[in-house]
């Protein structure tokens, strides 16, 4: 009975996502799951193997032709297909169809929008933009969508240049600051210096009450300074993420 022949230096996959990398006059690839490339790229993802199909270097992923090992050692330095993999996965390019990347695109242009809308307030009215608005606007500027870089990457760039369109400001959040012990008022001295308003502050027994507005960017960095130098003691609570007009129900 014939045997059927494969070549052993190929192999087939299927459902693939190709990275594609040109070096040494040389074409690479890899094969990866579609949509963990761009959650490592942005360092959501730690695991490796959660991003690639096989940790193995090819010339032409859809035909199974895996890279010879010469050519490996020869334009990477090394023939650890696990690092080189690396490599292509961090500076190779990405193959989507063009209907693939384009809604692609549309979908994090809106995950975009949702998220400035989200993080900002009208100043003039003090509530939030509905999210078609924040979308006209990206579009007034020819924002472009980077499909390398998350929402949330992109948001911060798109605040600064719609301000340019529409009045626009990061929302406030509302917390309240309790602080207690000796040094309570050197404490709440260094807090305020981080907060963008005290909105009502009151003092009993030696321990420090404040109500405050701050810059979402600043509550990590008041969290760890308030337990460190409270050694624990103090409190810090979010009381709510958007500065509201009075009688507004929370979003």
């Amino acid at each position: 009975m014939s045997k059927i022949f494969t070549p052993t230096n190929q192999i087939r996959l299927t459902n693939v996502a190709i990275v594609r990398l040109k070096k040494g006059g040389k074409r690479f690839e890899i094969a990866c799951y579609r949509n963990k490339v761009v959650s490592w790229r942005n360092k959501l993802e730690k695991d490796i193997d959660e991003v690639l199909q096989t940790h193995t270097v090819f010339v032409n992923v859809s035909k199974g032709q895996v890279a010879k090992k010469e050519d490996l050692i020869k334009i990477f330095g090394k023939d650890d297909q696990t690092e080189i993999c690396k490599e292509i996965l961090e500076k190779g390019e990405l193959q989507v169809s063009d209907k693939e990347r384009q809604s692609q695109i549309d979908s994090l242009f809106k995950d975009i929008a949702t998220t400035v809308a989200d993080k900002c307030i009208n100043p003039e009215t003090k509530r939030p933009y509905p999210v078609s608005i924040i979308e006209k606007a990206m579009k007034d500027i020819h924002f472009s969508v980077n499909v390398n870089k998350n929402a949330k990457q992109q948001s911060l760039d798109v605040i600064q240049l719609i301000k340019k369109e529409i009045p626009l400001e990061r929302a406030q959040m509302r917390v309240r600051i309790q602080l207690q012990g000796k040094d309570a008022r050197k404490i709440r001295d260094k807090v305020v210096k981080l907060v963008t308003n005290v909105e009502d502050e009151s003092w009993d027994s030696g321990t420090a009450n404040l109500i405050c507005l701050i810059d979402p960017g600043s509550f990590r960095n008041l969290d760890e300074m308030i337990r460190t130098d409270t050694k624990g003691n103090g409190q810090f609570e979010l009381l709510n993420l958007k500065e509201m007009i009075e009688g507004e129900q929370a979003l």
